[in-house]
């Protein structure tokens, strides 16, 4: 079998490829995803989270390796397996990044991913709940709905941001990314809008393009260095070689795009022979470079009755199920991440790299289950961190899941800014708008006051924003930490590209399945040979005194 395009992955990134590339019916396009179809109740309901999380039919729920600073502590690393990857199971968070992250992309040598070359593609895929304007679109395929937060506990939280001295903003993904104001949620109609319902769903009947799902590709064909096509083994266990005439495409995110490129023999070559895999290019930044946003949270009681508590109840869920089940409303509809909170850690920091996000349940961290009273949680998430991990082979079997080390505070500035996150939380609820709601902190405590407090807890309750990336990074040729070029093609191999969070050079400041997107939006241009759309020079704010003032 042959086709113009193979697609590995069908998650953000590859869902987005498929129908792009497939738009010209001219092109056969093969969609290749490990996972089932998306066709679980619980993958339509936003408020069902967690409970998509713990169900490893859609999840690859990866065991990470024990991280040295957090107490030899394994970490797991959830990413969807199914049609939508894991804007089909995540807590569907849309932010951008700021501004200044795409312009560090540049300047890192990645020519043509300045700010003023994604905005254009930021607002190609988006139909914005408020309408369009300099900054957002109206038009694409991705429902964005930004919430009108009239919670008390949401309420309380960007109040007490204004009264702390942070400024109140009315876009996080406009003109203003820094302070504190209403979180967007890909959620369209009371519904998760994943990549498969908005790229994919749409385009399924084209005859050019072909899906299957169950199927795990075990290696890329490699002839004369140049990408030819991929193996991969079906639901029935069977081998099938389809070949590609023009290009291979892997899409299967920061784990699995480097763990395909080393199985292919891509990648360090001292790691592969280790594996017994044969060195086709040895390209050591194959896996390395791997990026996270580490997550801290603190828990409070609250004073009155006004948490999710009672409605996370046998009967409440009920009552909530129904509701949704016949309104597509209610709280069912929410991802119960409303509100954020954007700032800088101290003076001289250019653009936040602290990020603040509520959610009006407290649950327990083990279990995932609320706890029996009424009680909320703020997150600490560090989104730029020092810190940098690695992804390598446990086996060269490709049934076997790699080892994911993300050196979670291994670099002490980390450990720093995270201590300066809990203390800008503790001062946020000190403030007049939350008087009359916050009671005692649950978690860690008042009693964790000094750096060596904060820091045993740190080392015992930190985790991840499941913001995995880098692991491909672009970069110029003369880089030999670079993995791809400026278009995504892999260097020294033809044919090949890498599209999907793994080629971003730094991890943006925010959740990353909207800059995924965008890539994909972008390079699907590239690929197709279609000029870039017109550059938007846009304005944007940073604080005037930045290099003095922390707010």
């Amino acid at each position: 079998m042959q086709y113009d395009y193979i697609i590995v992955g069908a998650g953000s990134a590859g869902c987005v490829l498929a129908n792009r590339l497939s738009s010209n019916a001219l092109s056969t396009v093969l969609l290749i995803e490990a996972g089932p179809e998306n066709n679980a109740l619980s993958i339509k309901i936003p408020a069902a989270v967690l409970a998509n999380l713990k169900n490893k039919t859609y999840n690859w729920a990866y065991q990470g390796e024990p991280e040295p600073a957090l107490n030899g502590r394994q970490i797991q690393h959830d990413r969807g397996k199914t049609l939508g990857g894991s804007s089909s199971i995540n807590g569907m968070v849309f932010i951008r990044g700021h501004a200044l992250d795409f312009e560090g992309w540049r300047q890192s040598g990645c020519v043509g991913w300045s700010y003023a070359d994604v905005l254009p593609y930021f607002k190609r895929m988006e139909s914005y709940s408020h309408g369009g304007d300099a900054f957002r679109g109206a038009e694409g395929p991705l429902n964005v709905y930004r919430p009108n937060p009239k919670e008390p506990l949401a309420q309380a939280f960007i109040k007490s941001g204004e009264q702390a001295g942070y400024p109140v903003t009315d876009d996080i993904c406009g003109y203003r990314q820094e302070g504190f104001g209403s979180l967007d949620r890909s959620v369209y109609a009371g519904e998760r809008w994943s990549t498969a319902r908005a790229y994919l769903d749409p385009v399924r009947d084209r005859p050019n393009l072909t899906v299957v799902t169950k199927a795990q590709v075990q290696r890329l064909v490699i002839e004369g260095g140049t990408a030819t096509g991929v193996v991969y083994k079906d639901r029935r266990g069977k081998i099938t070689n389809v070949h590609a005439q023009r290009e291979v495409i892997l899409s299967a995110g920061a784990v699995g795009s480097p763990q395909l490129l080393m199985l292919s023999g891509i990648g360090p070559a001292e790691h592969l022979q280790a594996m017994g895999i044969d060195v086709v290019a040895d390209m050591p930044g194959v896996g390395q470079n791997l990026n996270d946003h580490p997550d801290f949270v603190l828990k409070y009681k609250c004073t009155q009755p006004v948490s999710l508590w009672p409605k996370t109840k046998p009967l409440g869920r009920v009552a909530a199920g129904v509701r949704w089940l016949l309104t597509r409303k209610g709280v069912c509809a929410s991802n119960h991440f409303e509100v954020v909170g954007c700032v800088r850690s101290g003076p001289g920091v250019e653009y936040p790299d602290i990020q603040l996000t509520m959610s009006p349940v407290a649950v327990d961290d083990d279990t995932w289950k609320p706890l029996q009273e009424h009680a909320f949680q703020i997150h600490v998430g560090l989104m730029r961190a020092h810190s940098r991990g690695k992804i390598e082979l446990r086996s060269s079997d490709p049934t076997v899941p790699p080892r994911i080390f993300v050196n979670y505070l291994q670099d002490p500035r980390d450990r720093v800014l995270m201590r300066k996150g809990i203390r800008m939380v503790r001062e946020l609820v000190d403030q007049a708008a939350f008087k009359e709601l916050r009671g005692a902190e649950i978690f860690p405590g008042d009693s964790a006051q000094s750096d060596t407090d904060l820091d045993t807890h740190l080392n015992s309750h930190t985790t991840t924003q499941w913001h995995l990336s880098c692991t491909a990074r672009m970069g110029p040729k003369t880089d030999r930490g670079a993995v791809v070029d400026t278009s995504g093609r892999v260097h020294g191999i033809a044919g090949l590209r890498v599209v999907d969070a793994s080629i971003m050079p730094m991890v943006t400041n925010g959740n990353t399945n909207s800059p995924t997107i965008m890539i994909a939006e972008k390079l699907s241009d590239d690929i197709r040979g279609y000029t870039a759309l017109p550059r938007i020079e846009a304005d944007f704010w940073q604080h005037p005194d930045f290099e003095t003032s922390q707010r």
